[in-house]
């Protein structure tokens, strides 16, 4: 006997607003598989609004009702019996959040739920991260946005640590990460890790995603510090325009991936890793995975 039915997760985020839309496919005697199906990616950047003036903009409120509305019908159009829509750091300090949260159900009757750091962090938890993580191994997971960082600590497959760090692209860009949140990052990880011989990173975001892309790695291989590195240093010798057009970046991409591989270079570096694993995951897909084994409320259309 198979069964298929389609889940929905929607991810506001400071850089960029996703809708992730997954075949959950059950089949007797068999584990749950979980498909992607389609993913529209939208970058309407919340945080240059929340992190310099505490507010989202009138025309950026009006960018996410029409974004959302969007989703609500792509999501019909896919029959999506389940969803759930995520609103994270750009959000959840913007001082109009619920009038935001009123004009998105006023236009598409959508719901979104404001989550905080550590919910981010266990959401994404949820995802198929297990799957890459080898027993007897440290691992100290890093999932950049562009708000916040959260970083997790697993060891022999158990989570040991985990904290979200206002650290992401779109504050690094706009200079609003003070010295004394990179120092105390730094003493966190060094805190946490100092129990272990050897650690390895895994990173999760849109942009080692594509950092992971460019380096034509094969799937599960991992990116090295001295590959980051160097990638950092010719990100930094090229110009924003130069990235759009002899790197072939997206605009809204060229800028945020310079703070984000620094994230990821500071990252290996405190922690002494020389190693970072890209599974290509993200809190979409915890999402919908946490629809699945009912650990977050979710919705119907």
């Amino acid at each position: 006997m198979l069964s298929i039915k389609k889940y929905a997760a929607i991810d506001i985020g400071s850089n960029a607003v996703r809708l992730l839309i997954s075949n959950i496919i059950e089949e007797k005697g068999k584990p749950v598989r979980f498909k992607k199906s389609s993913l529209v990616r939208v970058p309407i950047r919340l945080g240059a609004d929340v992190f310099l003036k505490n507010t989202i903009s009138s025309k950026n409120i009006g960018r996410l009702q029409d974004t959302i509305l969007a989703f609500k019908l792509l999501m019909k159009s896919h029959n999506v019996v389940r969803y759930k829509a995520c609103a994270t750091s750009a959000m959840r300090e913007a001082n109009n959040q619920k009038e935001v949260v009123n004009a998105i159900y006023k236009v598409s009757k959508i719901e979104i739920d404001i989550i905080n750091g550590e919910e981010e962090a266990t959401i994404i938890a949820a995802t198929d991260l297990r799957e890459f993580i080898e027993k007897g191994k440290t691992y100290l997971y890093v999932d950049v946005g562009g708000g916040s960082t959260e970083f997790t600590v697993i060891d022999n497959g158990v989570q040991k640590a985990s904290k979200s760090f206002k650290i992401g692209t779109v504050r690094l860009l706009n200079n609003l990460v003070k010295n004394n949140i990179w120092v105390e990052l730094e003493q966190w990880i060094k805190g946490n890790i100092k129990a272990y011989e050897k650690i390895e990173v895994i990173g999760s975001g849109g942009n080692i995603n594509k950092i992971f892309k460019m380096s034509d790695k094969a799937f599960g291989e991992p990116l090295t510090y001295f590959y980051l590195s160097s990638l950092y240093h010719k990100l930094g010798s090229y110009t924003y325009e130069e990235r759009i057009t002899e790197m072939d970046l997206n605009q809204d991409r060229a800028d945020v991936i310079i703070p984000a591989t620094r994230i990821y270079l500071s990252a290996m570096k405190w922690s002494g890793a020389k190693h970072l694993y890209v599974p290509k995951i993200g809190l979409s897909d915890g999402i919908i995975k946490s629809i699945y084994n009912n650990t977050v409320s979710s919705k119907t259309l």
